[in-house]
């Protein structure tokens, strides 16, 4: 049996004819056949720029009226809301036409078109050379058929986020909203079902904070790959999709400034995140600083306008202290930072996306991670790579939950809580800094870390001790501040005695041996 299915692009038409036989099959037979643009397709370009000009009056109209103009010392006037310094746990989501190669990494689709990557071989055997299958033919075979928003956000809840961000737009170009300004979105294709939308009305139902992440500014050079050889990345026809590639070295030119900056501008009005993330390429090329600017003065506007209190992420330099929350890839802070700020990473160690025989973290070593970011005056948001027909891998999901327990026992250790004088103590040193979580020594039980709310201090040893016995050094008999003495003790979760002492050497807890386990042990401490 045969399907047909139309997929439009801005200013492109495209038959693709999917045989649904064997995955095998349908995968090598996708074909695409080239229609010559019509002027109907041309009056969908001007109408596209007709768009793209009512948005960005819309902007300036906001940004001129609104308590934040587009300048980096009116941004300064930015302070991160106390739901969000309360909050301390996030759910990312990386999930797209992507997850349907499964292989890799969320890169598939730019690293496809390298010609001396991994990606490329895999493709060309699999699917056939890019110029009779390439990555808009994965578009029919992403159908999302078993996907429930409201299954993932309740997951989501139980695992003890309070707040997710989904990815709207990869770098790959396809958004997962819809969009005004394209064809090429899962509202319109493959699934064919707003998945943000849903998401959005899912997760606010839960009690979550929803936020939104956007990687579009990649996409100028995301495809350049395919400048190197024939592919339909270059075909005029898919523009909408791919571009067209431009190379990587190269500034964004206006048209692409402009469209990017509609593009977010429409997610905030559309969906009114309350968190919301970009990735690093903002940054890299001061061509973009003064839409980025823009952008965030919109941001900031629009929620004084609807009385909300809104987080803008910043990575790397692309945007000043104090006028956003900074944000650390795939690392930590060796130490405790002033102002709140996140670290995210994923479930798993290869990628952000699901791909077959990845290889996850363990919940006691997330558990860990949130323990010590927390400590430091961080959030934690941990990913998840959905499978391609919506489903959350079993081992994800499991993860999620073993986490969602222990902060069901000990969240009143870390939401609400604040840093201490100091974050803590023990002999394991943190590489800071970006992309480093791999360089970082185990925790041991030494390992302790510290948070404060009322009139608590919670100690959180990051592993149980071997002899039953806790020793926190940084309370030991010598006076630390004016509020030393101790007026109870008792663990987490445990709601029998606890005998401690308190010594030269630190302040002595011993730990029943029915509340030990592989995770960490929060200690309240009443002052």
């Amino acid at each position: 049996m045969r399907r047909n299915l139309l997929i439009f692009g801005l200013g492109l038409l495209t038959t693709v004819a999917v045989s649904q036989t064997h995955p095998g099959a349908e995968h090598r037979a996708a074909r695409v056949r080239h229609p010559q643009p019509t002027c109907e397709q041309k009056l969908e370009q001007s109408t596209y720029e007709q768009k793209i000009e009512q948005s960005l009056k819309s902007v300036d109209e906001v940004t001129q009226r609104g308590p934040f103009k587009p300048s980096w010392d009116s941004l300064k006037g930015y302070n991160a809301p106390e739901w969000f310094r309360d909050a301390k746990f996030g759910i990312f989501i990386h999930w797209g036409l992507y997850s349907v190669p499964a292989f890799a990494n969320e890169w598939y689709s730019r690293n496809m078109y390298q010609p001396d990557m991994p990606e490329f071989k895999h493709h060309v055997e699999r699917y056939g050379p890019q110029t009779k299958f390439g990555y808009k033919d994965f578009i029919p075979l992403f159908k999302a058929e078993k996907f429930d928003a409201n299954s993932w956000a309740e997951l989501f809840r139980k695992a003890g986020a309070r707040y997710v961000i989904p990815v709207a737009e990869h770098h790959d170009g396809f958004a997962m909203y819809d969009t005004a300004f394209s064809e090429w979105s899962a509202a319109k294709m493959g699934p064919k079902r707003d998945v943000i939308g849903e998401l959005s009305t899912a997760v606010r139902k839960q009690g979550l904070h929803f936020g939104l992440s956007s990687h579009r500014a990649e996409h100028y050079w995301f495809f350049d790959g395919a400048l190197k050889f024939e592919s339909d990345a270059t075909d005029p026809r898919y523009a909408g999709l791919y571009g067209p590639p431009k190379p990587q070295g190269g500034d964004p030119d206006e048209a692409f400034l402009k469209d990017w900056l509609a593009r977010s501008t429409e997610l905030v009005d559309k969906y009114k995140p309350e968190l919301v993330y970009f990735d690093w390429w903002i940054g890299q090329r001061s061509a973009f600083q003064p839409y980025v600017q823009k952008f965030v003065a919109y941001h900031y506007n629009r929620a004084a306008e609807q009385r909300r209190s809104v987080v803008q992420f910043y990575k790397e330099e692309s945007m000043p202290e104090g006028t956003a929350t900074y944000d650390v890839e795939r690392g930590q802070l060796d130490k405790m930072r002033a102002e709140p700020w996140q670290t995210d990473t994923s479930i798993s160690w290869k990628s952000w996306c699901h791909i077959e025989n990845d290889d996850y973290k363990t919940p006691e070593s997330l558990v860990q991670l949130l323990v010590d970011v927390v400590s430091k005056n961080g959030s934690l948001l941990l990913n998840v790579g959905p499978k391609a027909d919506g489903t959350i891998p079993a081992q994800a999901e499991t993860t999620l939950l073993t986490i969602g327990k222990w902060l069901s026992t000990n969240g009143e250790a870390i939401y609400g809580t604040r840093p201490w004088k100091t974050y803590g103590e023990g002999p394991t040193v943190i590489t800071s800094g970006k992309m480093k979580e791999g360089e970082n020594k185990p925790f041991t039980a030494e390992d302790i870390r510290f948070t404060t709310k009322d009139n608590a201090l919670y100690a959180i040893a990051m592993l149980p001790p071997a002899d039953g016995k806790l020793t926190i050094k940084t309370l030991a008999e010598t006076p630390f501040g004016k509020h030393s003495e101790i007026k109870s003790v008792r663990i987490l979760g445990w709601i029998g005695s606890v005998n401690w002492r308190r010594t030269a050497a630190g302040l002595i807890v011993e730990i029943p041996p029915m509340a030990v386990s592989r995770f960490p042990v929060a200690v309240k401490v009443v002052m």
